[in-house]
């Protein structure tokens, strides 16, 4: 299979005017006065042809930029929001990993508890309370992924630029947990024995209770892997005080099990898992959900993933786990195990949830459920829980729209929203996680 290089491409819009033949707009200079901000963390001004997008600035600024094809580049601010503060990163600006790190925190949060009482209102559910947003940013992030390319002739590891192709090499990050980031600054040394001689990779790093759990995307099988190229990255795995390493899903070297508590379990989650990005914020969402399952005997949790919600509900009720992940469902099987009489009785279900949900008729004997779907969230099994028994429902979403639109369907089948909280766990950025617990 050919390997590309994502990181030599240009920018969506330029190749679509490059099929067309047509020219890219002329930067035309002017005054906007900035009116909002919008849902993926750019600024808005009114223009003649609609909507202008504007990177860095905020509500109630008069600026003068530089604007072409709807997008306009700051030149000048005339007039500066008194929410505007200095930002905590040289990079930000060109690094596409921060959005707002320049908006004061109350606001910022505010603006993130809106675009949950927005989404809720355009489904006709705008008389929903939205608690004020919980900021669960800890430490700081625990989970990233780096990309790591080779330019004119040198590796460069960092995150890439919003809204383009180029890669943003950094030299510090502070929405990392300061463990990760020590380690970020270090990773060219060991994506310089990683990369391949030609695109990029992907280093997935996860600071695990035992110290960091690295897994590499796109260098290719470790069996394939020349012996002294294994020999050198085991060296640099000691060398950089690596938990685990792992070479597209394939462990390296193991130095410490990376193990993660979740309640009374430890979890070993196999390389490159999804799971939270700070510790605090997955013990902010397990909390508000647990909260909203009290009393329930038989719980049914969907998209458990390694056992974030399940191993926690499992302190309370009996609890089947369903997941389409395999590896995943071991990591929560072995650590429920492990819990030996701490936990109540856990089972697992390998199932793709998108595809073919629960049934309404498999979930008869479950009176509660937790829901923690992808983004695109799952009407389809929000339509089958709606006609189970469920009586009891925490609804876990990192989208505002998915969420009012799954909602919308267990409202109108009887359910009751008893409470919606925002948490902010990407610090700087327009992604906000929600938990809405239901009763009926």
């Amino acid at each position: 299979m050919k390997r590309t290089n994502r990181l030599a491409r240009g920018r969506p819009h330029q190749a679509r005017q490059a099929r067309k033949g047509a020219s890219p707009a002329v930067p035309e200079e002017r005054e906007l006065l900035v009116t909002a901000m919008g849902a993926r963390g750019d600024a808005t001004a009114d223009g003649p042809e609609g909507v202008i997008y504007v990177p860095h600035a905020l509500p109630g600024e008069r600026l003068r930029a530089r604007v072409s094809g709807g997008r306009a580049e700051i030149i000048e601010l005339l007039e500066r929001s008194p929410e505007r503060q200095e930002a905590s990163c040289r990079h930000f600006g060109r690094c596409g990993g921060c959005q707002l790190q320049h908006w004061r925190e109350a606001p910022y949060l505010e603006w993130k508890r809106m675009q949950v009482a927005e989404a809720l209102g355009k489904r006709g559910l705008g008389g929903a309370e939205v608690a004020p947003t919980i900021p669960a940013w800890g430490q700081g992030r625990r989970r990233a992924a780096f990309h790591a390319a080779r330019q004119s002739g040198q590796v460069r590891v960092g995150f890439i630029e919003r809204g383009g192709a180029r890669l943003t090499p950094i030299a510090q990050c502070p929405a990392l947990a300061p463990p990760l980031e020590a380690l970020a600054l270090n990773l060219a040394l060991l994506a310089e024995l990683a990369l391949p001689a030609r695109g990029e990779i992907t280093i997935h790093c996860l600071l695990a209770d035992a110290g960091v759990d690295v897994a590499i995307k796109g260098a290719g099988r470790a069996e394939l892997l020349h012996r002294a190229a294994l020999e050198a990255l085991s060296a640099m795995a000691e060398r950089l005080d690596l938990a685990r390493l792992s070479i597209d899903g394939e462990p390296i070297v193991e130095r410490r099990k990376p193990l993660l508590r979740m309640g009374k379990a430890l979890v070993a989650p196999p390389p490159g898992a999804f799971l939270q990005p700070t510790a605090l914020g997955e013990e902010t969402l397990a909390r508000l959900a647990l909260d909203g399952l009290k009393g329930a005997a038989r719980v049914i949790d969907l998209f458990s993933g390694i056992g974030t919600f399940a191993l926690r509900v499992a302190e309370q009720a009996e609890v089947l786990a369903a997941e389409a992940d395999a590896e995943m469902l071991v990591a929560l099987k072995k650590a429920a195990d492990g819990a030996g009489g701490a936990l109540k009785e856990v089972t697992t279900l390998r199932r793709d949830l998108l595809r073919t949900p629960m049934s309404s008729l498999e979930m008869k004997k479950f009176d509660a459920a937790v829901i923690d779907p992808p983004r695109v969230g799952a009407r389809l099994q929000a339509e089958q829980i709606a006609r189970a028994p469920i009586r009891k429902l925490a609804y876990v979403s990192c989208d505002p729209g998915s969420f009012a639109r799954d909602v919308k369907v267990l409202v109108e089948h009887g359910f009751t929203l008893t409470k919606i909280t925002p948490v902010d766990q990407f610090r700087w950025s327009p992604h906000v996680e929600i938990v809405g617990t239901m009763e009926r």
